[in-house]
């Protein structure tokens, strides 16, 4: 039986993608963005793209346009740090509003499954109110929820990318995570496979039948001269982000104009000058397309070779200008990620009737603890935790 699902805040399609790739079937996906939902519509031809503001759009309008359908999944990648202050009522936090839509999509059709898409940042200490509210939220529905950070490189994707992760059900039964697959950068055991690396991305992600789409170079030139005369000194996999890497990588005639005793912390709140290194996976992908340079050339990446290291496939083609594209592809949950996340999903709907006892005392540190511990081995049978620390600078 399929699983049908609708996925909010959809931007090109990234999660649809890798959860179409596992098996399940989308019925829509609506997003704010015009140039994300032209390429979502021109990616997922059997599904409807909606481009409008989820506060003015009803659920029953959505389930007559897809033909009042059972819809098993809701998914997507909300706002959420500002929810905490719904309690408050405060009319000018706009992610509480937005993030209300996602519960009222929720409400409206019922599904049997949730997932949840979001930084990090939600785990951090300062944010708890704001998990505690999404986990009362959702159980005064009827779902039970688990949350975990997960690595994109365990799945594939050629990218060290984190991401907070909930699935919640109304089944009771219990919720599923995807096993790690692949070995973490340096490691090899053999029960994973090898690391994917940016190196692999360009060699199997970017041609597609003889065409390379997206991969337009006249948009990676580096205008600034000084720019460029700063990165041809970068080796591959390294940054200036410190003052010792400036005096490492560039000569004296190229150095910043900073006193780097008055920058705080005594270094630049982001690397600069980051050239990838084709031996590695790459560091998050955002939507600044002058943030990486190429690995080996002096320019910056096309928006093909950035999607590529976000796993997109070959095919998959991006709507609008070169800005509006590198947009899609920044926010975007990795195609590969969401496939290895659908297939958990699909694990859970084959043993839907599996029903478990729930402890209904919920921990909420406790879980933030064993979310944030990165797993050696991320099965679920395998329930020990560990610490994998990883240095992209």
């Amino acid at each position: 039986m399929n699983i049908n699902f609708i996925d909010l805040f959809c931007g090109a399609g990234g999660l649809s993608s890798g959860l179409t790739k596992a098996g399940l079937n989308c019925l829509a996906g609506i997003d704010f963005l015009q140039p994300a939902v032209d390429t979502f519509k021109a990616n997922h031809k059997g599904s409807i793209g909606l481009c409008a503001d989820l506060r003015e759009v009803e659920t029953k309008d959505v389930r007559k346009m897809t033909g009042r359908r059972k819809v098993h999944l809701i998914c997507g990648g909300p706002p959420c740090q500002g929810f905490s202050t719904i309690g408050t009522n405060d009319p000018n936090d706009m992610r509480n509003h937005l993030f209300m839509q996602y519960v009222k999509f929720v409400k409206g059709f019922n599904p049997n499954y949730i997932l949840i898409e979001n930084v990090t940042g939600l785990l951090a200490q300062k944010n708890i109110d704001t998990l505690t509210s999404i986990f009362d939220c959702f159980e005064k529905l009827g779902y039970h929820l688990n949350v975990r950070v997960l690595s994109a490189h365990h799945y594939g994707v050629p990218q060290a990318r984190r991401r907070v992760i909930i699935i919640g059900n109304n089944l009771q039964i219990e919720n599923r995570y995807p096993d790690k697959r692949f070995n973490n950068p340096g490691e090899e055991k053999d029960i994973y496979e090898p690391t994917r690396t940016v190196g692999w991305a360009f060699e199997n992600l970017i041609k597609h039948n003889g065409s390379q789409h997206n991969h337009e170079f006249e948009t990676t030139s580096i205008k600034k001269e000084l720019e460029r005369d700063r990165i041809s000194h970068i080796p591959k996999g390294k940054s200036v982000r410190y003052e010792r890497d400036e005096q490492k990588y560039l000569p004296k005639d190229l150095w910043f104009e900073h006193d780097w005793t008055e920058i705080e912390e005594k270094r630049f709140r982001e690397a600069k000058l980051c050239r990838l290194d084709r031996s590695k996976p790459s560091p998050t992908i955002v939507t600044d397309g002058k943030r990486y340079y190429h690995p080996t050339e002096d320019r910056y990446l096309t928006v093909r070779e950035a999607a590529a290291i976000q796993s997109f496939p070959q095919d998959f083609i991006f709507s609008g200008s070169v800005t509006k594209q590198w947009i899609q592809v920044g926010n975007a949950v990795p195609p590969m990620m969401a496939e290895a996340l659908g297939r958990s999903i699909q694990l859970m709907h084959r043993n839907r009737k599996q029903k478990v006892q729930f402890n209904t005392n919920r921990d909420i540190e406790l879980m933030r603890s064993i979310a944030f511990k990165y797993s050696e081995d991320t099965s679920y049978d395998n329930p020990k935790l560990s610490q994998t620390g990883f240095n992209f600078e």
